[in-house]
């Protein structure tokens, strides 16, 4: 990084060079716009932020080799700001969830010059999972077709709104029949905390936030609308056609930032929670083994393909203008940036990780506030732990089990559990683990019921 002016100048004096015969450095001005309160754009935003990664990765040869690098991030609660922001040219970079990335392409699109090209994902969940639509604990609502003739909040514009009305365009409610109100993800959770608002739709990690504090319960998971959740970066053209290196340097940062996740998640997430404020058990549930997201920056075929499904979907709802994606999608950065880290893009690209296999026989996890987390093979085991940590009148942070028709990560004192013989399994949704039940000859049961078969007399 080279010396801010002040400092030039003084060690010029210093040196007796006259300050007019010094090369005049150009001042590359870099502005990001992020959002700290969502998970799936950390590695492209607070990580790279915290800990330098932009800095180490900026170019420093060449064209640039007497570069000033001004760089700025920009904290939003979601996507749609961001755009604003960028159509203004108050930003260079945009990191944003599949929605608000598509109606970013599209507003630019729409004017007679601007462009944004979509250059690198962030992280995934193949399933859909990271959305979800939660009501309040006490609410008699469990499923999405009780909503009709209710009041939903949103963030309109977020990744949320845009599942909210696939949710309800597959389960043929109308907007007519529900009442749609934009609200903030602070707002919207605070409400259901309140029981001022019937659900709220929102993004990772919100309900799981209300789920871990205990103010909300999901009634519907993104992973039911069976489009792949993913967040990326989009940069304006005017910058990455003038500084393209810079562009590759930022997905370097991308990319580093998810190797020191995967690392070391236990000391990614209680430092992620530091700069967050997110709690880092809700954090585990995203970033550990198992949990909800992939992180890796390669944009796959399917993921082009869920992008345009999404596109159709807010066409549907006139709420969008055409996009051309041949022209908005570009893996040139991609390819130039994971050719100079010596990683092959090709590979990154073809791995596909879908929860319902990669999490197959992963173990149950009990989050001990001593002793940190301990894994447990069967739910016999699992269940017994908490028996034995409940008779100590020890602390538990949080415990993990996994659905079983899914594979996605939940906390076990969310999850639906079912007792059919001697055996438990956990759930996702109420239906699924009736559904279940019945089959089994078994029955739904509560979390501490499940724990309570395995407590010792004395």
């Amino acid at each position: 990084m080279k010396l801010k002016t002040s400092l030039r100048s003084a060690l010029l004096a210093a040196t007796m060079i006259p300050l007019g015969l010094a090369a005049q450095a150009e001042e590359i001005t870099i502005a990001i716009g992020h959002q700290s309160m969502c998970t799936d754009t950390y590695t492209a935003g607070i990580v790279i932020k915290e800990l330098g990664l932009l800095e180490k990765h900026l170019p420093t040869d060449g064209k640039y080799a007497d570069a000033e690098y001004d760089i700025s991030w920009a904290d939003y609660s979601s996507g749609g700001p961001i755009t604003n922001q960028m159509l203004a040219n108050k930003l260079n970079f945009g990191v944003m969830g599949d929605y608000p990335l598509i109606v970013n392409g599209a507003k630019f699109q729409e004017t007679d010059s601007l462009r944004t090209v979509y250059v690198a994902g962030t992280g995934y969940n193949l399933k859909g999972s990271g959305n979800a639509i939660v009501v309040p604990v006490e609410s008699d609502i469990y499923s999405i077709d009780q909503l009709q003739g209710k009041e939903v909040s949103t963030p309109v514009g977020s990744a949320a709104w845009g599942m909210l009305l696939k949710a309800m365009q597959d389960n043929d409610i109308p907007t007519s029949e529900y009442v749609l109100k934009n609200q903030s993800p602070a707002v919207g959770a605070a409400n259901i905390a309140a029981g001022k608002i019937d659900a709220h739709s929102d993004f990772c990690p919100w309900s799981e936030i209300m789920e871990y504090r205990g103010t909300g319960r999901k009634i519907y998971d993104g992973s039911e609308t069976g489009v792949p959740y993913l967040h990326g970066v989009v940069v304006r053209q005017d910058f990455a056609e003038e500084y393209p290196e810079v562009v590759q340097a930022f997905i370097k940062a991308v990319y580093e930032a998810g190797e020191w996740i995967r690392e070391d998640p236990m000391r990614a997430v209680t430092e992620m929670e530091s700069w967050t404020g997110v709690e880092k058990e809700v954090l585990y549930l995203y970033f550990s083994k198992g949990g909800h997201l992939t992180l890796e920056p390669s944009i796959k075929t399917e993921w082009i393909d869920a992008l345009k499904f999404n596109h159709g979907v807010l066409v549907a709802e006139k709420a969008i203008p055409p996009l051309d994606f041949d022209a908005w999608i570009t893996e040139d950065y991609l390819k130039a940036a994971y050719a100079d880290m010596g990683v092959d893009y090709e590979v990154d690209k073809a791995k596909m990780v879908d929860p319902e296999v990669a999490n197959e026989g992963l173990p149950m996890e009990i989050w001990h506030s001593r002793d940190g987390i301990s894994t447990y093979g069967t739910a016999a085991e699992f269940l017994k732990g908490m028996a034995d940590i409940r008779a100590t009148a020890a602390l538990v942070n949080a415990t993990y089990v996994y659905d079983v028709e899914s594979g996605l990560k939940l906390f076990g004192k969310t999850a639906f559990w079912v007792k059919a013989g001697d055996d438990f399994a956990t759930f996702l949704r109420k239906g699924e683990a009736e559904a279940y039940a019945s089959a089994n000859a078994g029955q739904v049961v509560t979390f501490d019921d499940a724990i309570a078969a395995y407590a010792t007399d004395g």
